[in-house]
């Protein structure tokens, strides 16, 4: 009967974990996350949920004629940002798997 007592032991521990984990995942949500390009003449700010929430282009930086350079500033602002929310989920719910030796790596 002592396995019981481990099993349950750990059954708490996982509870725990999850609960910790949703909480982390909640919080990630509320972080913003700014990705710039172009100097700061585009700025795209993400939320920890992968989700663009804002984007500002400075005026100066609009030229009818080079709509192409703009949309690459976009373009990279975004990819910047999402880069860092990444390795901000990777930093925050790594902490959770540390040990676990789950395959594929969860995050």
């Amino acid at each position: 009967m002592r396995g019981m007592g481990n099993m349950q032991k750990m059954m708490k521990q996982m509870q725990k974990m999850q609960k910790d984990m949703q909480k982390a995942q909640e919080e990630l949500g509320e972080k913003s996350i700014e990705g710039t390009a172009g100097g700061g003449m585009v700025t795209v700010t993400v939320n920890g949920h992968k989700e663009v929430i804002d984007v500002v282009i400075k005026e100066e930086v609009v030229d009818p004629e080079d709509i192409d350079m703009l949309q690459d500033l976009v373009l990279a602002a975004t990819n910047e940002a999402l880069k860092k929310v990444e390795e901000m989920t990777n930093d925050t719910m790594g902490q959770f798997t540390k040990g676990l030796n789950l395959p594929g790596g969860m995050f």
